[in-house]
């Protein structure tokens, strides 16, 4: 299995022998204004991408999209995605994606594509009433990788580790976060209790959202073992 960190949350997997594409967040330096009711008030993305987008969505099997929020499916994402591969998505964003003139294949539990099976897994994009705003979100397991999805540690995440056994783990490990309402994806506490579990633990979503703000190398010193690949890099797992 190989994973090639794109930025932020946007992935391509190479697996089973197919080119998969996670989270498209395409979008050039700065195109979107800071996320409201967040610290440090840059513009989003706060870095570029590693190549171009066209590179991207070239030689693409599938999309996966685990929601729509802007830093996982963006403007440039619809515009540049191609429209004869399957998108893989939760059913609440299937409207949405297939308004755009995408393949839509909303996952219920699970859908099987061509041998390949792609399990839906729970989700929880923060605390409380901050959670409840930004739902619906989802995991995705694919093989024996989990894609955790944006997601703190809770007691889904822990049950799908436990029901699936993955091999590869991928996390959102940026400890991104409203003025109020505390994290909305795994901070380094929460890193720690998937590496206690699962052999292979990937950070993403780091360095590329004006909220985001652990940064690289805190969580390498924090959570030892992890693999945080830089923009662009292609890990072998």
């Amino acid at each position: 299995m190989r994973i090639t960190l794109v930025r932020n949350a946007t992935l391509l997997l190479e697996l089973a022998g197919r080119r998969i594409l996670v989270d498209p967040m395409l979008d050039p330096a700065g195109a979107r204004p800071p996320i409201e009711q967040t610290a440090n008030p840059v513009r989003n993305p706060t870095v570029e991408l590693p190549f171009a987008a066209e590179e991207v969505v070239a030689g693409l099997d599938a999309v996966l999209v685990t929601h729509c929020h802007k830093d996982h499916f963006d403007d440039t994402a619809e515009r540049l995605l191609p429209r004869d591969v399957p998108v893989f998505c939760q059913p609440e964003d299937a409207e949405r994606l297939g308004a755009a003139g995408l393949e839509v294949r909303p996952v219920g539990e699970h859908v099987d594509w061509d041998g390949l099976t792609i399990h839906r897994t729970p989700a929880q994009h923060g605390f409380g009433a901050v959670a409840e705003a930004l739902a619906p979100v989802s995991g995705f397991v694919l093989d024996d990788l989990y894609l955790a999805g944006d997601t703190v540690w809770y007691e889904g995440v822990e049950e799908t580790i436990a029901r699936f056994s993955p091999r590869v783990a991928v996390v959102h490990g940026s400890a991104a976060s409203f003025l109020e309402g505390g994290r909305i994806v795994m901070d380094a506490d929460d890193v720690r209790e998937v590496v206690a579990r699962v052999p292979v633990v990937v950070a993403a979503h780091l360095e590329a959202i004006n909220h985001c703000h652990l940064s690289r190398a805190e969580l390498a010193a924090a959570a030892p073992g992890v693999v945080i690949p830089r923009d662009g890099e292609t890990v072998e797992v």
